[in-house]
């Protein structure tokens, strides 16, 4: 893996030991995420899980403290999500607190500024964009959606109109973008809660809502037809709050 502290895509290697695995927002949702481990038999010495973000925010602060802990775990690879982007803005005095409350950040209304400013620190060394081998084999995960092709994503050099779009754009989803605009390989994004795992042209959506009441937690096995999908709900009942993380 090719990797500096404020890369703003960083390259990995294709795995040829394991199963890469990508999974959507988080949102503290870990017993879910303990549960789908589980159920795919999650090696930690071969396997890497990936992430396309909103690690934080809908949920309660153990569970959000939780997802974060995950950024320490050698298998994980994030990208930055609005949610972490929006975290780090209020650390650095760019958004007010009640702001952030408002869309989901009111798990941190007791975190003491000094805390938040240590998890900006760790969030910032996040990239906006990951890329898993090369050629045939090679996948992307982002966050939100992109508009280019692998060329343009490689060379990192976002201006603030396309990196807003990295983090909040649904014009793919919401049927406003044009799926067919530019060559990119096939793509895990998130950010736009989707019934099911749903994919516009290159760009592959699966965040299926974790933190809603009627929604689900969803991993998939990059470049396969694998599917794995479960309620925090269904995870806890069956005992998922006593799986302990690899």
């Amino acid at each position: 893996m090719t990797h500096t502290p404020d890369a703003l895509v960083q390259h990995h290697a294709a795995n040829l030991a394991g199963r890469d695995f990508v999974v959507g927002d988080l949102h503290g949702c870990v017993e879910a995420l303990r549960y789908l481990l589980r159920e795919v038999e999650f090696d930690t010495a071969r396997d890497r899980l990936f992430s396309v973000g909103d690690l934080v925010d809908r949920g309660e602060r153990e569970q959000c403290e939780q997802a974060l802990a995950l950024l320490d775990k050698p298998w994980f690879y994030a990208v930055l999500g609005n949610h972490e982007d929006a975290l780090c803005a209020v650390a650095e005095g760019r958004m007010p607190r009640n702001r952030w409350y408002g869309i989901g950040g009111g798990w941190a209304q007791s975190v003491p500024d000094a805390e938040l400013v240590r998890y900006a620190q760790r969030l910032r060394q996040l990239p906006l964009a990951r890329v898993v081998g090369e050629g045939e084999k090679r996948f992307n995960i982002i966050h939100a959606e992109f508009f280019g092709d692998d060329a343009a994503l490689d060379r990192g050099q976002f201006d603030s109109d396309v990196r807003e779009r990295m983090l909040w754009g649904r014009d793919l989803v919401l049927g406003t973008g044009d799926p067919a605009r530019h060559a990119l390989s096939l793509t895990f994004c998130g950010h736009t809660p989707v019934r099911e795992v749903r994919q516009i042209g290159s760009q592959v959506f699966i965040d299926t809502g974790a933190f809603i009441t009627e929604g689900r937690l969803t991993m998939v096995e990059a470049l396969t037809s694998r599917i794995w999908s479960v309620s925090q709900v269904e995870a806890l009942a069956h005992g998922a709050a006593a799986i302990v993380l690899p």
